[in-house]
């Protein structure tokens, strides 16, 4: 135990003081927030090239009148399209010509619009027209068959789906519970899995290192390979897990700093929260209300639950893919790129529980994401993304369970591969070689 623990703090100690760690570690929440600050940007992103569109509408279906938007303006004419086509090539005043044919049947749902220009057509530019027009064919059909366009506004009926609970204690929830936990999970699948990923091949590459350099040959005179293996797991989880208890503190200090800039009360928000009810009147129609809501939201989750539970997914996965990394990087030769085939059989499930995961956040009852919850192969990335939809406890019991079970088994699968594996050298082991490295004694 002595050297595990030997073992441990040498792996933990030498990878949490690395500047790179420290940089890595305080940097990484705030490159998440620029991240989704500069995607929303892009996606709501507007060219600031503003265009004039000549409108030619000999059947004034338009009425003169065409809604632009930020970067595209209108202006009608009264002359024919050939007249308006010479103009246009005489000067660069327009983006182009739209021509609006005369409808002849009131009853045709198609109909052909036009759009002239030297310059090829954005998509963006071809939507914004499209959606104006349709919307002013309607207007003009409406009036052209003589219906009372109040009457049609009384046929649009906006829709809210309230869950409500049949048994009296059941918990009551919204649609803003239901999008808020599914987001939650989400986020906890991927966290997951991008933890698994990378601390399992952080493993993996740490024993091929010492394995090629030959610092394996001089630690194992004195260490057996089990205890080096399993000192270097969990050294590296240690230190997994150390990066996201800072996380968790970091996104709680954000998290109070979103509170100050969007003027929302934390304790008004946790008494919300705590009491079920609804956000008050003064604040429905401010700039913060959605975000309050999520918070809101956010507070009924039972956090403590959800925490200590991702924690033994975390460890119990971490365990299951790095002891395995690590016997694949113990089988791998004299060169550091000769992991990528022998690792795919790894990656392969863990893909699969990603989009297994996406299943279960929509659908966190269904048969799929139930019974791959308790496959611990799956598990570990699939069950986070369920736990903030309040699943039935023998679930829960039952994963955890199987997870324990298979963490043990995994180990002493990855210690058999590992004890052969890691003092042969010359060659890639083949998958049939390390299958038969199990049962060799």
């Amino acid at each position: 135990m002595d050297k595990i623990l030997l073992i441990f703090k040498r792996e933990y100690l030498t990878r949490v003081f690395k500047k790179s760690f420290l940089l890595t570690t305080l940097l990484t929440p705030l490159a998440i927030f620029v991240l989704v600050l500069v995607l929303g940007t892009i996606m709501t992103y507007d060219s600031d090239d503003a265009q004039t569109v000549l409108v030619s509408d000999p059947g004034n279906i338009l009425n003169g009148d065409m809604n632009g938007s930020n970067t595209i303006s209108y202006q009608f004419s009264d002359k024919d399209l050939e007249q308006i086509k010479g103009e246009y090539s005489k000067n660069g005043e327009f983006a182009g010509i739209l021509y609006v044919p005369e409808i002849s049947d009131l009853s045709n749902r198609n109909h052909t619009i036009f759009y002239y220009s030297d310059e090829k057509l954005s998509i963006d530019v071809n939507r914004t027209i499209s959606r104006s027009v349709r919307s002013k064919i309607k207007d003009y059909k409406i009036v052209q068959l003589g219906i009372d366009p109040s009457q049609l506004d009384k046929l649009n009926t906006d829709i809210t789906l309230d869950p409500e609970p049949i048994s009296a204690d059941v918990e009551d929830s919204t649609s803003d519970s239901t999008f808020v936990r599914a987001i939650l999970g989400g986020a906890m699948g991927y966290i997951m899995f991008f933890i698994i990923i990378i601390y399992g091949m952080m493993v993996m590459r740490s024993v091929m290192e010492e394995k090629i350099n030959r610092i394996v040959e001089i630690m194992i005179s004195s260490v057996k390979p089990f205890q080096m293996m399993l000192g270097k797991i969990l050294g590296v989880g240690a230190v997994g897990l150390t990066q996201i208890i800072i996380w968790t503190v970091l996104i709680m200090v954000l998290s109070t700093v979103a509170y100050s800039i969007l003027g929302i009360d934390p304790q008004e928000m946790s008494e919300l929260a705590a009491n079920g009810a609804n956000l008050p009147a003064e604040m429905e129609n401010s700039t913060a209300a959605e975000i309050s809501n999520i918070f809101v939201e956010l507070g009924k989750v039972n956090w403590l639950m959800i925490i200590p539970l991702f924690i033994i997914y975390f460890i119990g996965g971490y365990i299951i893919y790095t002891s395995l990394f690590a016997a694949v990087g113990s089988a791998i030769g004299d060169d550091l790129n000769e992991g990528n085939s022998l690792t795919m059989p790894l990656m392969m499930p863990i893909i699969l529980a990603v989009y297994i995961m996406f299943k279960a956040v929509e659908s966190p009852n269904s048969s799929l994401a139930v019974w791959s919850s308790m496959i611990p192969f799956l598990s570990p990335i699939v069950m986070p993304a369920r736990l903030a939809a309040d699943i039935p406890f023998w679930q829960i019991a039952l994963s955890v369970a199987l997870l324990a079970l298979f963490c043990f088994f995994s180990v002493w699968i990855a210690a058999r591969i590992y004890r052969v594996g890691i003092l042969l050298y010359g060659k890639k082991a083949s998958i049939k070689e390390i299958g038969k490295w199990i049962f060799t004694k």
